[in-house]
């Protein structure tokens, strides 16, 4: 399973990090992002910045796409 977000539609509740801060950190411009790593990549956004999810975090994930007020979350099998 794979995770992005599509930044043009986050609303920056950060609702997504709550769920899941091992996947999702809200950044100085106040959008969304994955991590990979730990880490935001600086150089990607979008779906360019698909992260692999560990079987550990799916459930997580999960319930944040449901969750997402800005419904920009979005998993790839």
């Amino acid at each position: 399973m794979k995770v992005w977000i599509d930044q043009e539609y986050c609303t920056g509740d950060g609702l997504c990090e709550e769920l899941c801060s091992a996947m999702f950190q809200l950044e100085d411009d106040g959008l969304a992002y994955v991590k990979e790593n730990g880490v935001v990549p600086s150089d990607r956004a979008g779906r360019e910045a698909m992260v692999a999810v560990s079987s550990d975090d799916e459930e997580a994930v999960r319930e944040a796409v449901q969750e997402c007020a800005g419904e920009c979350i979005f998993i790839e099998e």
